[in-house]
């Protein structure tokens, strides 16, 4: 069942601005809270487990004919590895769990917004946000340390972070709205 482009950009306009309210009403937790993040064993096993069962569902879904025959050997090969990387890389497994959710994350993003693309120019920008988390993905995949350094240098501060947080939360219900209006009838 194809999810709604309006729906979907709601609900991840919301939920990105929700996010930021924290941010922006108790800057001195949010920052404590966004520095543990990176090496947080806990949201590393949820973030990966989300990950690893999202990318088995989805390649459940492809037909690959070149590999019909190991189809399930693989699958079982892929949960495993997403398993086993919650026992044996735990060092910025929230961020390696956080760089797959990314890329699947856009992954549906790119997909949802392909039908609208000849109805509505604003579908760009939603996809723009999503190539933007590819890149992100891809770099946290390669070097997962870097989000700690992000996350220090834009927490390094509470006015510096609460206008982090105030340029994600009017994205956030930028992308809200055009679910609203722009996408309603896609």
């Amino acid at each position: 069942m194809p999810i709604d482009l309006s729906k979907l950009a709601i609900v991840l306009g919301l939920g990105t601005g929700l996010l930021q309210v924290f941010g922006i009403a108790k800057p001195e937790a949010a920052a404590a809270s966004m520095r543990k993040f990176p090496r947080s064993l806990p949201w590393g096993i949820v973030l990966m487990l989300l990950g690893t069962g999202w990318f088995v569902w989805n390649m459940s879904q492809e037909s690959i004919s070149d590999f019909a025959s190991y189809k399930s050997w693989l699958l079982s090969l892929f949960a495993a590895i997403g398993i086993l990387s919650c026992f044996f890389v735990q060092d910025f497994l929230a961020a390696r769990g956080l760089a797959v959710v990314l890329l699947l994350l856009a992954k549906l993003m790119v997909d949802t917004g392909r039908p609208a693309l000849s109805q509505t120019p604003w579908v760009l920008v939603f996809q723009g946000w999503a190539y933007l988390m590819v890149i992100a993905g891809l770099w946290l995949t390669v070097s997962p340390w870097r989000l700690r350094d992000a996350l220090e240098w834009s927490t390094a501060s509470h006015t510096r972070l609460r206008i982090m947080c105030g340029i994600r939360l009017a994205f956030g219900l930028f992308i809200a709205v055009l679910g609203l209006t722009a996408f309603r009838a896609h």
